[in-house]
């Protein structure tokens, strides 16, 4: 059954089975364990469970090791209840620092990510720049920066019109944004549209066609991966305009 989960809803189950399971591993030593050892080994799960997920399976993870620290390892045992301050102020300071943690180690593993697509965007630009400059042509440009854009972008399918402007489409502009007639659209609060997205190819004052661009349901691209589609969209410009203007 886990294969078919997704990592993110994996560290949420662990989030809530792994703290009663260590909890219950560590029943035959509450006797002779200091409830401050307790705790500590507890909260290397909620680290655990924020590494391999998100920050609510962080959030999650240290709620639910407060709570069965409070049955299972402190007095009276197997009740919700705290006789001790001593207890409580260990149960509060277990939830208080697994939660701090557990968010540190997810911003950990979004920069990871980050740097991890920021280094794909480098590597396809890179890649999109010495095809250009090995003088295959722009149709053979063309057709590597639309298989680009449809996993850079999420597209259900990607288009290219040669020299027309017909209709009033969404446009992605320069900077990233888009704009749909006179209206700014909010591509990162919204989304992209569902209709086709025209983004531009020109260089040079000179318009050589767009690239029709239909994304998929739900498909929400970052500013970066927009970005990084102009810039993809200006390469097949240069490599028009390496040709002579009879050929482009």
């Amino acid at each position: 059954m886990l294969r078919y989960l997704t990592r993110d809803q994996v560290a949420l189950v662990a989030a809530l089975v792994l703290p009663p399971a260590v909890c219950a591993l560590l029943l035959p030593f509450r006797g002779g364990m200091s409830n401050t050892h307790a705790a500590l080994v507890l909260v290397v799960v909620v680290v655990a469970v924020a590494v391999l997920g998100h920050r609510l399976a962080g959030a999650l993870a240290a709620l639910s090791a407060a709570v069965w620290f409070d049955f299972f390892l402190t007095r009276p045992y197997e009740r919700f209840a705290i006789v001790k301050s001593a207890d409580l102020a260990t149960a509060v300071l277990l939830l208080v620092v697994g939660v701090a943690v557990s968010q540190l180690a997810a911003r950990t593993r979004e920069l990871k990510v980050i740097a991890i697509t920021d280094d794909d965007y480098l590597a396809q630009i890179h890649h999109t720049a010495r095809l250009v400059e090995s003088a295959a042509g722009p149709d053979a440009v063309v057709g590597h920066v639309r298989r680009q854009l449809v996993g850079l972008l999420g597209l259900t399918s990607c288009r290219f019109e040669y020299g027309t402007l017909i209709g009033r489409p969404p446009r992605l502009l320069e900077d990233g944004s888009l704009s749909w007639g006179r209206r700014h659209w909010d591509a990162d609060r919204d989304g992209l549209p569902g209709e086709e997205i025209e983004l531009r190819v020109s260089r040079g004052g000179r318009f050589h066609g767009r690239f029709m661009l239909r994304a998929a349901p739900g498909a929400a691209p970052p500013l970066a991966a927009r970005l990084v589609a102009v810039t993809l969209a200006n390469q097949v410009g240069a490599a028009f305009e390496s040709v002579s203007p009879v050929r482009a």
